[in-house]
């Protein structure tokens, strides 16, 4: 499954070789539910959410171009550009939420089976950092949405005419 910021530093051929490849399996998939063959149902619903994220990501830049914008100057842009921005002086590094939610089934099954010490403290390390990654998270959240203008005019913001 792609994600939308993977999807926004695509060029436009790639999203028209990605466009021409997701619709073919939804139409192999859609074929397979007709004669009965399917046996993962959801991929259905995936790859028709990845081929309306392509189509998205399309037009957004068919828009931009009829307004003269330039690829950096897309919302949809500045936000994933602002998002690697920050991850970057962070020294974070991006990674799905399933692969989080493997990460702790591994360490809950580990924690109840016989490992060894070493494996349960890096895994419990894993799990601290996922931790201290989602308050950063939070915290660059509040800091962003707190920037000292909420859109309401303030008794010191606004000079009374008298």
């Amino acid at each position: 499954m792609t994600t939308a910021a993977e999807i926004a530093e695509l060029d436009i051929e790639e999203l028209d070789t990605r466009l021409v490849e997701g619709r073919k399996e939804l139409f192999n998939l859609r074929f397979q539910l007709a004669t009965g063959q399917l046996d993962n149902f959801s991929r259905i619903s995936q790859v028709k959410k990845d081929v309306a994220r392509l189509l998205t990501e399309l037009r957004a830049r068919e828009i931009a171009e009829a307004e003269g914008l330039a690829l950096e100057e897309m919302p949809g842009h500045l936000a994933a550009a602002r998002q690697r921005t920050e991850d970057d002086a962070l020294g974070r590094t991006r990674t799905p939420a399933a692969e989080r939610r493997a990460a702790r089934r591994a360490a809950d099954a580990a924690a109840s089976g016989d490992e060894s010490d070493e494996e349960e403290a890096e895994e419990a390390e894993l799990l601290a950092e996922d931790e201290v990654e989602a308050e950063v998270d939070e915290a660059v959240l509040e800091a962003g949405a707190d920037d000292g203008d909420d859109g309401q005019d303030d008794d010191d913001d606004v000079e009374e005419e008298g």
